[in-house]
């Protein structure tokens, strides 16, 4: 497996992710199986969004984990919230405080390597998300940040308030 370098990081990761969307069908056996599997051929990029099966993708991941706690040190996380069922989008800083800490349990893990903002919120207030963003960093629950699907004013916009770099656009 190839690597590389997340730049404005520490990250080492795959070049292969694995997007865990679709795991919420599996079985908890299927789902460790997937994951060590993954894992050996050097997989170490895990990508989930809080929305992924209603959020069972994630606790299956976590049984993973709570199974083999000493896989974590292994793993690059990343999980993304800010979809609100019903609602369409919630940057709110309330709500992405209270996504993350249900990420957190679902996945069995104390910290996320990083969170992205799903899709673009038009009526997001960036200094909302920037005060959730330094919380949730300070408190060592995530250690970098980006967004997903964002055209690069609405980046910019977000990089003016953030003090924590904005390292991903996923696409």
């Amino acid at each position: 497996m190839e690597y590389y370098n997340l730049p404005q990081t520490n990250l080492k990761v795959s070049k292969v992710a694995l997007g865990c969307m679709r795991i919420a069908s599996k079985t908890p056996e299927e789902v460790e199986n997937l994951v060590l599997e993954s894992l050996k051929a050097g997989i170490n990029f895990f990508d989930h969004a809080d929305i992924y099966g209603g959020g069972k993708s994630e606790e299956l991941f976590g049984k993973v984990l709570q199974k083999h706690p000493e896989l974590r040190k292994e793993m690059i996380i990343q999980s993304k919230c800010g979809i609100r069922p019903g609602i369409c989008f919630d940057f709110s800083k309330e709500y992405i405080l209270a996504s993350v800490d249900n990420i957190l349990s679902r996945l069995q893990t104390d910290y996320l390597d990083i969170l992205l903002l799903h899709r673009p919120d038009a009526l997001m207030d960036p200094q909302e998300v920037s005060e959730a963003f330094d919380e949730l960093y300070q408190a060592g629950k995530v250690r970098y940040f980006g967004v997903s699907n964002q055209n690069p004013g609405q980046i910019e916009l977000l990089k003016k308030y953030c003090k924590q770099p904005i390292i991903i656009n996923q696409l």
